[in-house]
């Protein structure tokens, strides 16, 4: 049982201790289950897994009141405390071909569902050719290596203020004219980086400057991304680091989540690119 006597500290602990046994674990769940989460989406082994496994080591520590995953359709009562949110593996998807995948982390101060401005810390975990973390915890964010379950810093998170790249999700004939225009714009000035997960693509934002989103479609006005368990965490994360984060009207973490699955719109970036956006729209 963890028993560090700060708990956001704790869950980042567990959650990097975790991370080499989820890598460690993948090959072997890369099958597809008969079941699909709450929301709809086709589950991978390897989803339920992580899902298990982190909630069984998070729920151990103290000052963790809620535990609650994308995996599953309510939240769980697991003591007092702060709420964790979580997408266990971002990006599963991508276990089939081998590419990279993620874990998300929010942690809340206020019962779930709840407004991202109850956010005290938000990181992730990325499973690329090394193993990294970043964690944001009300100030600039910190970049990690993760060897055999430890951190090793690599320094503060700084988004870099001469863009170099973007990435959109959804198929582009269900985008909306006014996005597809600003699209437009952007690929004369930037180059396209997206490899279906959206941490893999938040991580180049953060390292090379620019826009990541999932927008509106024709199919999904609400958009594919969850508020609690995607959304606001990397918004934490990039407004942290000196970007900016939108809906395509306001802040991802002013958004009221009435909903503990809710979906939105999700962009994240330097603000000359979201204020652009945000005018586009």
């Amino acid at each position: 049982m963890a028993t560090d006597t700060d708990p956001i500290e704790a869950v980042f602990e567990v959650v990097a201790s975790v991370a080499p046994e989820i890598r460690a674990g993948l090959p072997g769940r890369r099958t597809t289950l008969d079941s699909e989460n709450v929301t709809g989406d086709t589950q991978l082994a390897a989803d339920v897994w992580a899902d298990e496994l982190l909630s069984d080591r998070l729920s151990e520590i103290e000052g963790i009141g809620e535990y609650a995953s994308e995996e599953r359709e309510t939240v769980a009562d697991v003591g007092d405390g702060y709420a964790v949110a979580l997408d266990p593996l971002d990006g599963s998807s991508n276990l089939r071909s081998n590419n990279p995948m993620g874990t998300v982390v929010g942690i809340y101060d206020g019962s779930l569902p709840t407004s991202g401005q109850d956010l005290v810390a938000a990181g992730f975990v990325l499973y690329g050719p090394i193993t990294t973390m970043v964690i944001a915890r009300e100030g600039q964010p910190e970049g990690y290596v993760i060897e055999d379950g430890t951190r090793q810093s690599t320094g503060p998170v700084t988004l870099p203020t001469d863009p170099t790249v973007y990435g959109f999700g959804g198929r582009v004939p269900e985008w909306s004219d006014a996005f597809g225009a600003y699209v437009s714009e952007v690929q004369d000035e930037l180059k396209l980086r997206y490899g279906g997960a959206m941490i893999a693509d938040v991580s180049q934002v953060l390292t090379y400057g620019g826009i990541f989103g999932y927008p509106a479609l024709a199919s999904r006005p609400n958009g594919k991304l969850r508020l609690l368990f995607e959304s606001a965490p990397i918004a934490y994360v990039v407004e942290q680091a000196g970007g900016a984060s939108t809906d395509g009207e306001q802040s991802l973490l002013d958004i009221e989540a009435t909903a503990l699955h809710q979906r939105t719109p999700t962009f994240v970036g330097n603000e000359s690119y979201i204020a652009r956006l945000e005018e586009a729209l």
